[in-house]
């Protein structure tokens, strides 16, 4: 059953606000990468920072819908 949360009389989907809450503990993580300097061995910083992305989101879809 999809989980739906009340926002202002607006059902929105909670999937929605895990990927925003994804997105900035993206930018943190990829922030602390960036200052470490692990970008310098990695083959292709974008597609790292999409592949984080994803990661991070699915863990916490996943922490939620299970």
């Amino acid at each position: 059953m999809p989980r739906d949360i009340a926002i202002l009389d607006a059902y929105v989907p909670a999937i929605l606000l895990l990927f925003i809450a994804g997105g900035m503990a993206t930018w943190i993580i990829d922030r602390v990468l960036a200052l470490t300097g692990l970008y310098r061995v990695v083959w292709h910083p974008s597609l790292f920072r999409a592949c984080l992305l994803v990661c991070v989101c699915g863990l916490l879809g996943l922490s939620v819908y299970r």
